[in-house]
């Protein structure tokens, strides 16, 4: 890959991993319509997709450090009320990550497989603008804070992340729609939505890397540059997100539903026209 275009899907993994608008789904779609000759299956795609993975994992965990480190201490050290708030929240983080852990191990690959077509990835696009618009008019107002989740709300926002599997359906707007629907304002539900990520993005990467030297792949230092990018994009796109859905509660989905359907419409028009 050239210079630009390692930089060009780099910001695009740092933007679109955290919007709620499917990094997969670009990360298929957009080297299509640029007619990229990107092999996907090749030895040095690998290295280079697990280190832009590490660094949106990097920029969770500085931007959310001090809620892990509540975590640490809480189930390591601190008792008390608040620390039982702590210990509650973090308990439901690792529960929302199951499904998406064992689903993921079982099916990741097939689903891969059979939806990794451009089309199809702009299709759901679509149908990912139609989850978050829908769940705005679902719900009316926000019930109850991130520290109240049940164990079954934990556990249905994790069956939600599962949809991520297929391209075009986002990651962080199922989880987000997830909470949002169990009854979080925005900004509990797109924080639960990050700190159930952080585990899941930075386990996927870390579990590639000994298959990568088992095969004799390396990390150049296009991949390593990539990373940096990705976890630098990812954590301005956090801060951003995080302020946006902080000031706007009445449908803040929206705007992101609309652009998903704008960029799946309009990427099905390109792709069938073969432009």
């Amino acid at each position: 890959m050239s210079t630009i275009q390692v930089i060009l899907l780099a910001v695009l993994q740092g933007v679109t991993e955290l919007f709620p608008v499917s990094s997969l789904g670009h990360a298929v779609i957009v080297p299509s319509l640029l007619h990229w000759n990107v092999d996907q299956n090749g030895a040095g795609f690998l290295p280079f997709l697990v280190v832009m993975h590490l660094g949106t994992a990097v920029a969770l965990l500085v931007y959310f450090w001090r809620d892990w480190w509540d975590f640490a201490m809480a189930v390591l050290l601190n008792r008390g009320a608040r620390a039982q708030q702590d210990r509650r929240l973090f308990w439901r983080v690792v529960v929302a990550t199951i499904p998406a852990v064992v689903v993921g191990f079982a099916f990741e690959k097939l689903l891969r497989h059979v939806f990794a077509s451009a089309m199809i990835a702009a299709i759901f696009l679509i149908v990912n603008g139609v989850i978050l618009f829908a769940a705005e008019r679902l719900k009316r107002q926000a019930t109850r804070r991130i520290d109240e989740l049940s164990w079954g709300h934990a556990l249905f926002i994790g069956v939600c992340q599962c949809l991520a599997l297929i391209p075009g359906i986002s990651r962080s707007g199922t989880t987000m729609v997830g909470g949002f629907l169990s009854g979080l304002d925005h900004e509990d539900a797109a924080r639960f939505s990050f700190l159930t990520a952080t585990p899941i993005i930075l386990g996927a990467a870390v579990l590639e890397v000994p298959k990568l030297h088992k095969e004799g792949a390396h990390f150049s230092t296009q991949a390593w540059g990539a990373g940096v990018v990705a976890g630098a994009v990812a954590y301005v796109s956090l801060w951003a997100l995080m302020r946006w859905f902080k000031k706007h509660e009445f449908k803040a989905f929206d705007p992101f539903a609309i652009y998903c359907w704008l960029a799946g419409a309009v990427s099905l028009a390109l792709l069938a026209m073969g432009v």
